[in-house]
C-alpha cells in the first residue's frame, strides 16, 4: 500500500471560485485599432534604433504594406518573395483567406533585398536571433515593444498593422472589395 497517498473526508461545503481579472476592453485601452501613416513612420523609426533594427524594421513595413497577420508574417518564407524588375509578394493568407499576388515597392525591395544578404541560409524571411522562424506572439510582442520605445499615443499590436493597411487603401480612394482581396 501506498503511504503517501491519503484519504480525506468529502467536502459538503459550498465554495466560490474567486472572480478572474477581466481584460480590459479594446475601447478602454485605445481610441482606434489602426495607426495613422505617421504613427507608422514613428514606428519604423523605433524599430531602426532597436539591437535587430534592420530585421525590425523591415517587419513592421512587410506588415504594414501587405496587411499581414502575425501568423502570416511569422510563416513568410523567401521563395514568395519574387525578386527583380517586376518584385512582387505572393501571399499564402491564414485563416482560410485567398492567396493573392502583392508588388513590393522600391524602398521595401531594398530592405528585403539587405536582409536576405544578412541570412542567406534561412528559409524564412524574419528569425530569431538563433535563427529560428518567429512565432506569432514573439511578433506580437516585439511589436508591443517597438510601439513602446516608439511612445505613441496608445498601447499597439501587430494586427494593428492590418488594420491599417485598410485604412490607408480605403484614404487613397481603393474599393472596399479589393481592400478585401488584399
Amino acid at each position: 500500500m501506498n503511504t503517501h497517498l491519503q484519504l480525506v473526508a468529502p467536502c459538503n461545503e459550498n465554495r466560490q471560485v474567486e472572480p478572474c481579472l477581466r481584460r480590459r476592453a479594446n475601447a478602454e485601452m485605445r481610441s482606434r485599432e489602426y495607426l495613422l501613416p505617421g504613427e507608422i513612420e514613428k514606428l519604423i523609426k523605433a524599430a531602426k534604433d532597436g539591437r535587430w533594427a534592420h530585421r525590425d524594421a523591415t517587419l513592421i513595413m512587410v506588415g504594414y504594406r501587405h496587411g499581414l497577420r502575425a501568423v502570416e508574417l511569422a510563416g513568410l518564407q523567401w521563395d514568395q518573395v519574387e525578386f527583380g524588375r517586376s518584385a512582387r509578394l505572393h501571399v499564402r493568407r491564414a485563416k482560410g483567406g485567398t492567396p493573392s499576388v502583392h508588388p513590393i515597392q522600391g524602398d521595401e525591395l531594398r530592405m528585403l533585398t539587405a536582409l536576405r544578404r544578412e541570412y542567406p541560409e534561412s528559409a524564412y524571411v524574419f528569425t530569431t536571433e538563433r535563427s529560428t522562424p518567429f512565432t506569432p506572439d514573439a511578433i506580437n510582442r516585439l511589436i508591443k515593444n517597438i510601439g513602446k520605445r516608439a511612445k505613441l499615443s496608445m498601447p499597439i499590436h501587430c494586427h494593428m498593422l492590418r488594420h491599417s493597411a485598410g485604412y490607408a487603401l480605403a484614404n487613397r480612394g481603393v474599393d472596399t472589395r479589393a481592400i478585401q482581396a488584399w
